[in-house]
């Protein structure tokens, strides 16, 4: 009997430890949360009607680049040239999140511009336009720049110029809409029971076009909602403080540890413009602006490739992967310009929102005495007509978020949902 019991004691004491090694090894993630709730042992999806589902993650959007957030040196480790002092530094830390490989070029913006030609009002359509005019100059001869650099097949990998802050956000909030189409088609597939196994980003295009068609005949298909998993975050403009941690690329200086001797001056190691070593040895590693006059430097080897603009992904990208974070143009970011952000925002995901804590109704704009204003928006990057100080992440600068110049250009961000796995 005693036998008896002492095996029946161990056949117990074995299918508790496979039930636990079992609980183990399929515990639940975001993405699979497993059948029943692992704090009441309630069934999801029952007659409830609360839905739980597994679900595959979707890609990200085309031309998407995943940064890995972590705790940065944020501020300017140039002289202060302007002496405004805006820039103090200190440490602060971004959650992951996602940015434009490049920035967003004039093919881009045409594809825009012929969706809200067809499908909005004519009055929008000719806010959408980009101003053209920026190129004009009553002592240069840039007026074939005018005419031909938004709309010629040979400058359609150049970055969009001429476009402000808020035609920016507009071109974001459409290519939310546009993306989500081929999202929405395949999450309503997968609602259905439907599985499209392998699809690549372009074919799930293809297959919403499709769907599109069908659903437009059949009326208007019921919105997804956020708990399916298939409704994209929004794409955006990037903080000033993810723009700059990503243009900086510390993650290039890590090795064994989180120890760091130096930051960086530009999204790149050392204080030079050209590349130190290997095949492309002196070639230059941004495009921008020597000195007076000198755009360029002399034909050759040696010259940088652009007078002006030059096409997307034609310089080095820096450790992130991502290109022209220094020079061809500067780009917009989200926040609105305050003298003294960097000592107001919090040190989590730092960004300053207009409309709070110094509103500008309460400072003397009319008369010049305050750059407080709801309407500046802050530019960062360097730009091909700017000299390497500015390429320096940490410099900013502001300007009128309704105004725009042939210097500066935009690329889209996106919050990271969840965990990421390569």
């Amino acid at each position: 009997m005693q036998k008896m019991g002492t095996r029946s004691i161990a056949l117990m004491l074995v299918v508790l430890l496979a039930a636990t090694s079992c609980s183990k090894n399929k515990r639940p993630t975001s993405l699979k949360p497993g059948k029943t709730s692992s704090k009441t042992g309630l069934a999801y999806n029952g007659k409830d009607g609360f839905e739980v589902k597994q679900y595959k993650a979707l890609p990200a959007g085309p031309d998407l680049v995943y940064v890995e957030g972590g705790r940065f040196t944020m501020g300017s480790l140039e002289e202060e040239v302007m002496s405004r002092r805006d820039n103090p530094k200190r440490t602060i830390s971004i959650q992951s999140f996602y940015m434009d490989q490049t920035e967003v070029a004039n093919v881009h913006y045409l594809e825009y511009l012929n969706a809200v030609q067809r499908d909005s009002s004519e009055e929008f359509y000719a806010k959408a336009l980009p101003d053209t005019n920026v190129w004009y100059n009553e002592l240069s001869f840039n007026d074939s720049y005018v005419t031909m650099y938004l709309r010629h097949p040979g400058f359609r990998l150049y970055p969009v110029v001429g476009v402000s802050w808020v035609q920016a956000n507009d071109y974001c909030a459409w290519r939310t809409a546009a993306v989500s189409l081929a999202n929405n088609s395949a999450g309503a597939a997968a609602a259905g029971g439907k599985k499209k196994k392998g699809l690549s980003f372009g074919k799930k295009k293809k297959a919403a076009a499709a769907d599109a068609a069908v659903a437009e005949a059949a009326g208007p298909a019921p919105q997804l909602r956020i708990e399916s998993g298939y409704v994209m975050p929004p794409y955006r403009l990037p903080t000033e403080a993810e723009f700059e941690y990503a243009a900086m690329a510390m993650i290039g200086t890590q090795y064994s540890d989180e120890n760091q001797a130096n930051s960086r001056i530009y999204p790149w190691d050392g204080s030079t413009m050209r590349q130190p070593r290997g095949k492309k040895q002196g070639t230059m590693l941004a495009n921008f602006k020597r000195g007076s006059g000198d755009y360029a430097g002399i034909a050759g080897k040696s010259n940088d490739g652009a007078i002006i603009t030059q096409e997307i992904r034609s310089y080095p990208a820096n450790d992130n992967g991502l290109y022209d974070m220094a020079g061809n143009v500067s780009e917009w970011v989200y926040d609105v310009y305050r003298p003294l952000s960097n000592s107001d925002v919090n040190d989590l995901n730092s960004f300053r929102r207009n409309g709070y804590q110094d509103e500008a109704k309460n400072y003397d704009s009319k008369n010049s005495n305050s750059l407080v204003d709801d309407e500046l928006r802050v530019f960062k990057g360097g730009s091909w007509a700017d000299v390497a100080y500015w390429l320096s992440p940490g410099t900013r600068r502001y300007m009128a978020q309704d105004s725009a110049t042939a210097m500066v250009g935009f690329r889209c961000a996106m919050i990271a949902t969840g965990s990421h796995k390569e």
